[in-house]
């Protein structure tokens, strides 16, 4: 039987034509199946059609079969990459502008605080539906690629109760070691890293180059960069605090800690504007609206959408590939990779999802020991872990108590809220996101009686400290008219 890869949330523009461009730079996986699933028949006709243009523009004769009927496109498959965002962007904001109300400034919010505690109530409820199917109709040993966030989250799920094998893969760490080896003046082939912690939370414990450990030279070579010196203010000042570079990037890491985002005025100070990623207020919900607006807009239209070009000089980063070769091949593949802790960092707890440093090869996935986090790096990663804990047995159990202290344990919501203004703001998210909660389905009926009650605790009309306008699709179009990239 040839190899079967599918694919749920097939209709993510980014992730499904990228992942697939890489899978298909392997010779050896050019005669795969290929499955896309998503609950938008829309968007995963429009991704589809794409990839068949670019599998066309490539010579290939790859065939790819789109279906809104998941369990037919899990049917006997080998390897399944899931790339879902339950809700949509309808949630996505949400878990933005509510906590907003409460003080709670997110850039991102999909990894921990209130908006990635939510995210994961939606993502693991589905999830195990997913894994439900993935172990009644996939082939056997099938193996989940999880790309969803939050990511911890979703893969401590997948693996303590959806009986399946997972992995989970982010791309933080390739992009913090790029910018190391640009600080040090170095080709980034020339410098090798070892990272543990957990996503988004990942410390760069060793960094060696030229024969010697220069790991203790980082604050020096970031503040004295013309560009990072400005743009990544938090990650900068956690490495002068902690010793150790964090791969996240200054926005995301801005939200899980306490520190950085506690009033406008602090915002301003630890944030750039010149990309979303840096700290903007509710960025990534901003630049996912415009690019969804964009593609739905133009998508099909007489302008042409440049194919990939498949090959090794254009493969990407991104693990999955690398990870699916090493497993059908031999070939060996050096990652890092989310996966259960059991002891392979010995002070962060054995049931966590962890990212560390590891290989993959014929024989399987294999984590290499790493030992002790430095002590204060190991202690920012405790204190989310116990969130994390808190937000999968919430999702799994429907448990709004275990909800409710999640939030409550979470770094900036706890130096932003306190306990009644928490009690409120779940209710309001439980209400607002019900469609994608059935585990809080009675919980939800009861928020709403008590929020329509009252009396309510007051709270704020607020854009945040640092919010750019979601532009129009007319703005785009004049935008990309005096620069081609800036519409997109």
């Amino acid at each position: 039987m040839p190899l079967k890869i599918a694919f749920i949330g097939a209709g993510s523009i980014g992730f499904t034509r990228r992942l697939l461009a890489d899978l298909l730079a392997v010779p050896e996986f050019t005669s795969a199946e290929f499955a896309f699933t998503d609950i938008n028949a829309r968007n995963l006709g429009m991704v589809t059609e794409l990839c068949r243009a670019d599998i066309a523009a490539n010579n290939l004769a790859t065939k790819i079969t789109p279906t809104t009927n998941r369990r037919a496109a899990l049917r006997g498959a080998n390897y399944v990459f899931c790339v879902v965002r339950i809700g949509g962007l309808e949630a996505f904001a949400h878990d933005i502008e509510i906590p907003l109300k409460y003080g709670v400034d997110q850039c991102v919010g999909d990894t921990l605080c209130a908006g990635g505690l939510m995210y994961a109530q939606r993502g693991i409820a589905a999830l195990l539906a997913f894994c439900k199917d993935i172990r009644e109709v996939a082939a056997p040993n099938c193996l989940l690629l999880n790309y969803a966030n939050p990511m911890c989250m979703m893969t401590w799920a997948a693996t303590k109760y959806g009986g399946v094998r997972c992995v989970g893969l982010c791309h933080g760490i390739q992009h913090g070691h790029f910018q190391i080896a640009q600080v040090l003046g170095l080709e980034k082939k020339d410098v090798d890293i070892v990272c543990a912690g957990i996503n988004h939370q990942t410390w760069f414990v060793q960094v060696k180059a030229q024969g010697r450990d220069r790991t203790k030279e980082l604050l020096a070579a970031f503040e004295r960069h013309p560009a990072y010196s400005r743009e990544e203010k938090v990650r900068i000042d956690m490495l002068r605090r902690f010793g150790y570079y964090s791969t996240e990037s200054n926005g995301h890491l801005s939200e899980y800690v306490a520190w950085y985002r506690k009033n406008p005025g602090e915002i301003k100070k630890w944030i750039d504007m010149s990309s979303w990623i840096l700290g903007e207020t509710g960025g990534y919900l901003r630049v996912c609206t415009e690019g969804r607006h964009w593609f739905e807009a133009e998508f099909g239209k007489a302008k042409k959408h440049e194919p990939f070009r498949y090959g090794p000089d254009n493969r990407s980063e991104e693990h999955g590939s690398h990870i699916l070769e090493a497993l059908e091949t031999g070939r060996v593949y050096r990652g890092h990779f989310n996966l259960v802790n059991n002891s392979t960092i010995t002070n962060l707890p054995p049931d966590a999802i962890i990212e560390s440093p590891g290989y993959v090869d014929r024989f399987g996935l294999n984590q290499m020991p790493v030992g002790d986090l430095p002590l204060g790096c190991a202690a920012v990663c405790n204190t989310s872990i116990s969130v994390q804990r808190l937000g999968v047995e919430a999702a799994v159990h429907g448990d709004d108590t275990l909800l409710r202290q999640a939030f409550m344990m979470d770094p900036l919501v706890g130096a932003m809220c306190t306990p009644p203004q928490i009690w409120q703001m779940v209710d309001e998210m439980l209400v607002a996101q019900s469609p994608w909660l059935p585990q809080y389905r009675k919980v939800s009926a009861a928020a709403k009686r008590r929020l329509a009650k009252g009396p309510l605790l007051p709270t704020k009309v607020t854009r945040g400290a640092a919010r750019l306008k979601t532009r129009s699709l007319a703005e785009l179009k004049r935008a990309e008219k005096t620069n081609p990239r800036a519409g997109h």
